[in-house]
């Protein structure tokens, strides 16, 4: 697929941590050669309403000390300027509620229906409040009232270290015989405007003069390449081919993210354009807009944001001025933490990065590829989940069933559908319905947790790579270097007692015929939810055991712990189980994670994801905040995750070397501090508390002996056919 290559290449360099820049690393390319600078759109409106006191002062809280704060400027029936995202008012407030009549207005020379900030004055919208106004982030703050703010307001009770004000529809407020012009040059006089920016030639036009000199810098905005700028009646792009004419009245540009690194429609990315270097070249400095960390920015990215601004500032061949961010916390961290890293650096050892089914996040899982890149990402340790085919042959699988991972559905063996409840509620095709040779014919197909919010993974590669079995990847692991293997073993008493197979016997002697042993560099981690699976390795073994704890909890008690200690020197719990959550907000944190290591036992959590909506609201849709809060505020050993490079990316940045003057945007979140911002009328109802562990909990019954079946003539002979076999059994479900 050639016209992958360029971006998949990128997309590997970045799931490593980012493209290393050939450069000095006290340098940016910047047209100035200082860092980039951040500015906050409206504040923080991925979490609180757009331009709202909460969301300004989130983003002063959590961004670079010398972040700028941008305002969407309207103008009121009496000439006052506020800060409102739209120029309709009912897409961010409650207006329609207050006020009942909306009119019609040409807007750019379009009629258009709404409530405009021309219809009222400053004293009327003091009864509107402010609403987030993108469907899919959370509304729970819209019970809070935030009125709508002055720039005054913002500039001189926020006090913020820059401002900017984005001037978008001065040729419609000269309609309603407001002057846009007027109001910035009085504004100018009683408090500093760093930056000014339009995507109106004419009236950047009209104040160039009167800024000359200033502190103030004018901006050109383009918007989208084919539409018309209303002054010059030309599209957008035939403007950007004339930045002499642009510099003329401005000293910078602020331009469409991809208007710098095209991404086609299938969301991967093109080769980068030259805008940059040919904008820094005419003496214009250039600013990318349309940053967000819940959007499908593209799949190069994996879904780290994180990823995507290193693309724009630290790339190697340019830098970007500024990005204009929805989540200014991220590129903060971008740029003061994880910018200038050579891929050589190693970083600090911990977390632990184990990966789930490999880098699953990037490749359909447990295939030689999602192998090959966690190894490429730089984890520690790999992971096989064991299943056992029809054959008797040990492979690498996510799921025993092999709906979930592969093609079986749409193969010739769809027919082969069983109904066992012991394993899970609902039909399946299970790995020892079919033999190894059959289930190599099949396709992989990869993982897509989220696809009921449209999140897809790397569809290009969809169904790429090469199942292994379990002497597959000990071979490969071998070969690498690792830290260790972890090797994960479920449903082993119902493969026992009704296949007649020893999954315990099929992994010790995979094993040692590879030479993998606990003297090797490499060591062997075995983990189980079956506390039975693990005592018989302690039997037959020196292995490290781990004990998955499948259920969230909230705490375990004291028998529990030390039965754990009996057969295990390390647990797997689960997120929640440490941040407990409702709604998607954290509401506090437990103390399993002390108690455990208290007792000497090593912690790590599962399972970490990039996609925006696996984690908690309190995590600002940005998975290397949610490690950082985990790691740094829970205190955990490991993360076990689908996306290995992010975590590893995580663990190489600088700002983790700085003691107690980590900064703000690298310190963990305080969980419950949002969710104690919620009004109560918004308030979700109370959830029941998480259950305790008890001993009663980890006991299980012993492992069932392996009985030998009789062997049965002809070459189609299987052990997995002897006594009761749903392969053998007619289904109901076929």
């Amino acid at each position: 697929m050639p016209i992958f290559r360029l971006p998949f290449l990128l997309f590997v360099l970045h799931s490593v941590g980012l493209v290393v820049a050939s450069r000095n690393s006290s340098s940016w390319l910047t047209l100035t050669g200082n860092a980039p600078l951040v500015i906050a759109r409206g504040g923080f409106p991925g979490i609180f309403p757009d331009s709202s006191f909460a969301s300004y002062q989130l983003a002063l809280n959590t961004s670079l000390s010398n972040v700028i704060l941008w305002c969407d400027v309207q103008l009121t029936k009496d000439g006052a300027g506020i800060c409102f995202p739209n120029i309709k008012l009912e897409n961010s407030s409650d207006i329609s509620s207050v006020f009942r009549n909306s009119r019609i207005y040409l807007v750019n020379g379009q009629s258009t229906r709404g409530w405009f900030s021309v219809d009222y004055t400053l004293d009327d919208l003091k009864s509107v409040y402010l609403m987030q106004g993108i469907y899919y982030r959370t509304n729970k703050f819209d019970g809070n009232r935030y009125n709508i703010l002055t720039v005054e307001d913002v500039a001189i009770k926020l006090k913020p270290p820059g401002l900017w004000l984005n001037i978008q529809y001065d040729a419609f407020y000269r309609q309603h015989k407001l002057s846009m012009r007027s109001y910035i040059l009085s504004a100018s006089r009683r408090f500093v405007i760093n930056y000014i920016s339009s995507p109106e030639v004419a009236f950047l036009s009209t104040i160039a003069e009167r800024f000359k000199g200033s502190k103030t810098k004018l901006i050109f905005r383009f918007l989208g390449s084919d539409e018309i700028e209303p002054s010059t009646n030309q599209t957008y792009g035939s403007l950007l081919k004339n930045l002499k004419f642009i510099k003329k009245f401005a000293s910078g540009i602020l331009v469409p993210k991809n208007y710098i690194w095209p991404v086609n429609t299938a969301l991967y990315l093109q080769h980068h354009t030259s805008i940059v270097s040919d904008a820094h070249r005419e003496g214009l400095e250039v600013f990318a807009s349309d940053f967000a960390n819940d959007v499908v920015f593209s799949y190069n990215y994996s879904y780290n944001p994180l990823a995507e601004y290193l693309s724009f500032i630290d790339n190697g061949d340019f830098s970007v001025d500024g990005v204009l961010s929805d989540f200014p916390v991220t590129p903060s961290a971008a740029i003061d933490c994880f910018s200038h890293i050579s891929n050589k650096s190693s970083g600090k050892a911990m977390p632990i990065v184990i990966s789930h089914n490999g880098a699953s996040g990037v490749y359909p899982g447990c295939t030689d590829l999602a192998y090959k890149q966690a190894v490429e990402d730089g984890a520690d340790v790999i992971d096989c989940s064991v299943q056992m085919t029809k054959d008797g042959i040990p492979i690498c699988l996510g799921s025993i069933d092999l709906l979930y991972g592969t093609t079986v559905a749409q193969s010739q063996f769809n027919s082969r559908s069983s109904n066992i409840p012991e394993i899970q509620e609902t039909p399946g095709i299970f790995t020892f319905s079919l033999t190894w040779k059959e289930i190599q014919s099949l396709k992989p197909a990869i993982r897509n947790p989220f696809m009921d919010y449209n999140l897809f993974r790397n569809p290009a590669y969809k169904n790429a790579g090469s199942f292994l079995s379990l002497d597959d990847f000990l071979a490969f692991a071998k070969s690498k270097s690792l830290s260790g293997v972890l090797i994960s073993i479920e449903n082993a008493a119902y493969i026992v007692e009704n296949l007649g197979l020893s999954v315990i016997d099929a992994v010790v002697d995979a094993l040692k015929k590879s030479g993998h042993n606990n003297q090797t560099n490499q060591k062997i981690m075995i983990q189980s939810t079956n506390s039975s699976v693990l005592i018989k390795f302690k039997e037959k073994t020196n292995y490290q055991l781990v004990y998955k704890i499948d259920e969230v909890i909230r705490d375990a008690d004291k028998a529990s712990i030390m039965d754990i200690k009996q057969f295990a020197h390390s647990l797997v719990i689960r997120k929640s189980s440490i941040f407990p959550l409702n709604s998607a907000f954290l509401t506090g944190v437990t103390k399993i994670v002390s108690k455990l290591h208290s007792f000497n036992l090593t912690v790590y959590t599962s399972v970490f994801r990039n996609e925006f909506v696996s984690s908690a609201w309190d995590f600002y849709s940005d998975p290397v905040v949610e490690i950082n809060s985990f790691v740094m505020g829970a205190g955990i050993d490991g993360v076990i995750t689908d996306f290995p490079g992010t975590a590893i990316m995580y663990r190489k940045n600088r700002c983790l070397n700085r003691g107690d003057n980590i900064p703000s945007y690298m310190r963990p979140v305080q969980p419950g501090n949002l969710f104690q911002a919620i009004s109560a009328e918004y308030l979700p109802l109370a959830e029941a508390p998480s259950p305790v562990l008890t001993d009663s909990d980890v006991a299980e019954p012993p492992l069932p002996h392996v009985i030998k079946k009789p062997s049965r003539s002809g070459p189609a002979a299987s052990p997995m056919l002897s006594a009761w076999s749903p392969i053998a059994a007619p289904s109901s479900h076929l």
